[in-house]
This record gives C-alpha cells, structure tokens and sequence, in this order.
C-alpha cells in the first residue's frame, strides 16, 4: 500500500512539496486546487510537474477545489466548476507515466472531490437546504456530471473519488449513489472527518465498501471534535482503518496540516506494526 501527502501550507513551492515527499519515503503528492499555486492552468504545466516527479521517484494525485459545486442553479456558475474538472481530468491523464513508473498500474489516478452543501434558508424553526427541497433539479446536475465525466476519463485510469467532510446528508447520499453508477466514480474516507462527526458517515461508507478507492489516513476526537491530528495523537483505530485501506488496495494520503505532525505520522507507521504478521 502507498502513503502520500497533502500539499502542505507551510511549503510555498511544488518544489518544496516534492522534496518533502522525497524524504520522507512517501510516493505520491496530493496537489490542492484550493491554493493558488495550483490552480488549472498551473497543473496544465504537465511537462514541469513530471520532470520534478521523475527526479524525485514520485507521482501525484488531485484534490479538487473545495468549492466545487457542480449543482448550482446559476448556469454561469456551474459550467465554470464543471470547465475546472473537464481540465483537471485532462492534466490527470497527462499525469498518468508517472503513477506507472512510481505507484501501482493497478490503482485508478484519484481526483478527490468535496460535495457542496449548497444554501441553507433559515425559516423561525428550522433551516431549509435548497438542495434538499429542489432534489430533482440537484440530482439532474449530478446525473449530466456524471455523464460527461464519463465522457472526459474514457477508457484512461483516471477516476473521481468523492470525499466525506461534515456528515453526508440525505440529498447527498443520493448524488453520490447515482455517481457510483458508473465505474469512473469511487469513494474517499477521510477517517479524521468522519471521526470529529460521531461517525454518521460509517454506515454509508460501508454499505459501499467495495467502492472504496481512497483513503485521507490522519488521527482525530469526538468531544472536542479535532482532525488532521497526527497519527497516535486522537481516539481513532488506526490499525483498523489502514488494515481496510490495504484490503481494498487503496491509496493513504497521511492528511496532516503541518509539516511537524506529518514528520511525526511516517514514524508512527514504522513503529507500530498495523500490519499483521509486522
């Protein structure tokens, strides 16, 4: 199984971010579109970002931009996150030799995605989500997304991996039940997530455990809820989850936020014998 890393704030260059990975043994960068030096076409830099990979052994994945919101009911809106994944795809594609040479053939090149709640109306007794109360319209969005994604992937191993964050709500549940329809859409746990909720996303994540394709490995607690902890320093089994991380040959993003606590999650797993018979 390989571990990779998020991009990480304190590193102000892929060069940096590249080197880190290096060091510490770790096969794959997660670059994020939420920062600027990562925006499209940035990452359509292609022939940079592989020369970096190459000299350093490793390979990369991508983080779509938290804000994406495929759904909106603005058009202009929409057709804008729907043109930023129609172009990370594409770089994906092009990213592709280098998860052959450095990763494992055999597992789909992720592109994480985040849902967009959407807008919440808050009436005298209760706050209404749009998304809620127009499903038919959200879960059409879903559907063509779903159908051009398809379209933009192909027959490449690129695949789009949708990431819990604060508990999945019912009208997400469904979005995201009509995109595992297709074979180009997979399912990240994010465990330190799903802990700081109580684990509402448990249930859901394993009814669809054979969709599993990626996982966002850091430590977290209930009360107080805290993620991105390192590993060893929250409440979580961590051995359970790695051990079903490898029995579904996903990949492990160690989701730290600081380069201390990243440093500190690569010991934890040389030290600590998750594995059985380790």
């Amino acid at each position: 199984m390989q571990f990779g890393m998020p991009t990480l704030i304190e590193n102000r260059t892929l060069e940096e971010n590249v080197s880190l990975c290096a060091g510490l043994g770790l096969s794959f960068v997660e670059l994020n579109m939420n920062f600027p030096e990562y925006q499209t076409d940035c990452l359509e830099r292609t022939e940079y970002l592989t020369r970096l990979a190459n000299d350093a052994g490793i390979y990369y994945t991508i983080h779509l931009d938290e804000n994406l919101n495929i759904a909106d009911f603005n058009r202009l809106v929409s057709d804008a996150y729907l043109e930023t994944v129609r172009r990370a795809v594409g770089t994906a594609k092009a990213l592709l030799p280098l998860r052959d040479r450095f990763g494992d053939p055999s597992q789909p090149l992720i592109l994480n995605m985040h849902l967009n709640h959407g807008i919440l109306i808050t009436l005298p007794d209760r706050r209404v989500p749009l998304y809620e109360r127009d499903i038919d319209t959200y879960l059409r969005s879903f559907a063509a997304f779903r159908s051009l994604c398809e379209e933009w992937i192909g027959d490449s191993g690129v695949m789009i991996s949708v990431e819990n964050t604060d508990g999945f709500r019912d009208y997400e549940k469904k979005a995201v039940e009509l995109l595992l329809q297709s074979p180009k859409f997979g399912l990240t746990w994010d465990i330190g997530h799903s802990k700081a909720v109580h684990e509402t996303d448990v249930p859901f994540l394993l009814n669809h455990r054979d969709r599993l394709v990626h996982f966002h490995i850091h430590d977290g607690t209930e009360t107080p809820p805290r993620n991105h902890l390192a590993l060893g320093n929250g409440e979580i089994d961590l051995t359970d989850r790695l051990k079903l991380a490898e029995s579904r040959n996903a990949r492990c993003v160690l989701e730290t936020k600081t380069v201390d606590a990243l440093k500190r999650s690569v010991q934890w797993l040389g030290e600590n014998p998750w594995r059985d018979g380790i």
